[in-house]
């Protein structure tokens, strides 16, 4: 972007959205600036009768019939240009209330551009029905078979903080690809861009009564998780509120994408100049509040010490703090508390006998980027989600001990794995029980078009525009008998 382009306004839009138009809500949540505390707007917040008049308008209008696959094509298409022609105020609304940093704003809208792309090609191939062969079974001569895929019905997508607009779109688009009516619930701490989503896709063309924004805390969502006229809760969060999902879903489908703590393991024959960069990005950038981030490195004993020191130089030096500036890498954590948090765990850690090698200062929001090394195996570092920019190296001296460690956790979302051997990443991908591995890329290489999804406490169920539209429709048998 230009310096012009990024100067651009962002969109702040505070109403909800249900009944086909902008509404007031039954309260307001104050909204703070993430780097300078200040409180920068009051948001409308739906309450219990809200929600329910929300989901009755997306139901009888789902029933009364929903655009056809071209259609929703185009749909989503049109919004893909819109987000193009307009990715200076959405990078602009991005940055205003995650404080996450230039960089990240720009990368994210350019993903969600593709997410929504990728979600209209989808919607055209939606209706990929497959004939049964019915032939094969004695008696049914002359009957045809086939199975039609169908949508499922009001989607609740329920988004986290630390990708407010991507995330969105991996849950709206695909909804919508499928021919589903969308309640979209984003994270109180993040909630324009989810408006701005909202606002997109009915310029785009999406029928006004088959999209609801109900923002909003905990209230809101047990009102949505309540509703048993929602067919589907698609959910990324943390695994103590996906169980409280899931629970309450009963026989609903879900899909939670919820906490982890991913490695990034180091074979004696590693591209370190390749591998040390990208673990720093991975496990520093949005401040390290990625479920993909590296919290823990395991270098292989042969190179430990070399990794040790290549990394806290790079962590050391790492731009961290205002995140309005070019430069900064490491902006502020979503809240003051959280960032205190994370710091009386560096210090619990190190009082214990972690060794730091780099970083632990906290300014505010700001936790510095942070490297230890040499955690006790039951260390939080090792058992916990840190969310936080710190980073934990440790050493392994079989492989095998390498998956162990990884395979202890009660996670298992992502791990990246540097080597040049193909037996070693062969061993990597039978061993690890994870939802992904990323041979000679770090745990946080995500391509959108991909399925993503953990196993363990890290969830179950696919992100990708492909894959979740899949779990948002169902299949149906037709036959005919002659």
């Amino acid at each position: 972007m230009t310096s012009d382009q990024t100067a651009a306004e962002p969109k702040c839009q505070t109403k909800l959205f249900f009944d086909g138009a902008w509404q007031e809500g039954s309260g307001q949540t104050p909204l703070y600036d993430k780097y300078a505390g200040r409180e920068i707007a009051a948001i409308a917040t739906a309450g219990p009768d809200q929600v329910a008049q929300a989901i009755g308008g997306l139901s009888r209008a789902f029933d009364a019939g929903v655009p056809s696959p071209y259609e929703r094509a185009e749909i989503l298409h049109r919004a893909a240009g819109l987000l193009r022609a307009e990715a200076a105020a959405f990078a602009a609304t991005y940055r205003l209330e995650s404080g996450f940093t230039r960089s990240d704003a720009e990368t994210e809208v350019a993903r969600c551009i593709q997410t929504l792309t990728l979600s209209a090609e989808e919607a055209r191939r939606f209706e990929q029905n497959e004939t049964v062969p019915l032939s094969g079974a004695p008696g049914p001569e002359g009957r045809f078979a086939f199975v039609l895929r169908v949508p499922l019905g009001p989607v609740a997508a329920i988004t986290p903080f630390n990708a407010p607009l991507n995330t969105v779109a991996h849950k709206v688009a695909p909804a919508i690809a499928a021919g589903n009516p969308v309640a979209l619930k984003p994270s109180s701490m993040t909630p324009f861009c989810g408006a701005a989503i909202v606002d997109l896709m009915l310029r785009a063309g999406w029928p006004a009564e088959l999209i609801a924004l109900l923002q909003g805390s905990a209230t809101t969502a047990k009102a949505l998780l309540a509703d048993p006229r929602i067919t589907y809760y698609a959910f990324t969060g943390s695994t103590g509120v996906g169980r409280a999902v899931q629970a309450a879903a009963g026989l609903r489908r879900c899909q939670l994408e919820l906490g982890a703590i991913s490695f990034t393991i180091l074979e004696p024959d590693a591209d370190l100049k390749k591998a040390l960069p990208a673990i720093r990005n991975a496990a520093f950038r949005k401040a390290g509040q990625v479920c993909t981030s590296v919290q823990v490195v395991l270098a292989q004993e042969a190179i430990a010490a070399e990794v040790a020191e290549g990394l806290t130089e790079l962590t050391q030096a790492t731009p961290y703090g205002d995140p309005a500036l070019p430069e900064t890498l490491t902006g502020p954590m979503i809240s003051q508390d959280a960032a205190k948090e994370a710091k009386a765990r560096i210090d619990q850690v190190v009082a214990a006998g972690t060794e730091l090698l780099a970083g632990g200062a906290l300014d505010g929001s700001v936790l510095a980027p942070t490297l230890l090394r040499g955690a006790a195996d039951d260390s939080s570092l090792l058992t916990e989600e840190v969310f936080a920019p710190v980073m934990t190296l440790q050493t392994y001296g079989a492989l095998d001990e390498a998956f162990d460690k990884v395979n202890a956790t009660p996670y298992g979302l992502a791990s990246g794995l540097f080597t040049q051997r193909i037996d070693t990443a062969f061993a990597a991908a039978r061993r690890l029980r994870i939802g992904s591995l990323h041979i000679n890329n770090s745990s946080s290489a995500r391509v959108d078009l991909m399925p993503y999804g953990g196993v363990k406490d890290s969830g179950f169920g696919k992100e990708g525009p492909a894959y979740a539209m899949r779990e948002m429709s169902e299949e149906r048998l037709v036959t005919f008998t002659p």
